[in-house]
């Protein structure tokens, strides 16, 4: 029974990593974050302009914690090829802490010539108001500026600032505002 639970697991990891996969991991004094997004279509065999992603991501600090998990659809913007443009939504947890905001990201690849590696800049917002709010939440925000550089092959160092406020019934809360280095890997 153990054996078959193995393998069928075993079977599911390798076919995740063997899609288009990414893992990052970004710190600073006072906070680590681990994130990790698949590609969709790669794991069903699906072909179209859209990628569809799925995202999970995991904030620690302080004996706090913040937990997300998220779908959204990503397209080169029509006219502008060095942008992509993102839609969708994420569960968002903290302890009795519970959103589902929508979002919004758009990534510009800078028209760098082949001297300089490929650099991005990356905008994300998400935003659940109190009917998207749940338990004892009253809203979500959640803003992220980031320089991303491929510095070898599958190998992105980037920098970035996020501001997220967990609004409750009873009291405002910003969670977490601060800048922080990070590095991703690609498969």
């Amino acid at each position: 029974m153990h054996l078959k639970k193995l393998i069928l697991a075993t079977c599911l990891l390798t076919n995740t990593l063997m899609a288009e996969t990414s893992v990052g991991l970004n710190i600073n004094e006072d906070d680590l974050e681990i994130s990790a997004e698949f590609n969709i279509n790669d794991m069903a065999y699906y072909s179209s302009g859209t990628n569809y992603i799925l995202s999970i991501n995991y904030l620690y600090m302080d004996e706090d914690h913040l937990a997300t998990v998220g779908f959204s659809g990503e397209n080169s913007l029509q006219g502008i090829e060095d942008l992509s443009m993102a839609f969708g939504a994420k569960l968002v947890f903290r302890n009795d802490f519970l959103a589902l905001p929508l979002m919004a990201k758009a990534k510009y690849t800078l028209p760098f010539t082949d001297t300089v590696p490929i650099t991005s800049m990356i905008a994300t917002v998400a935003y659940a108001p109190s009917v998207l709010s749940f338990s004892n939440a009253a809203s979500y925000t959640e803003f992220r500026l980031e320089a991303d550089m491929e510095v070898i092959s599958n190998i992105h160092l980037f920098t970035g600032y996020r501001n997220i406020d967990t609004d409750y019934e009873e009291e405002d809360s910003k969670f977490n505002e601060s800048l922080y280095l990070g590095m991703k890997l690609s498969f």
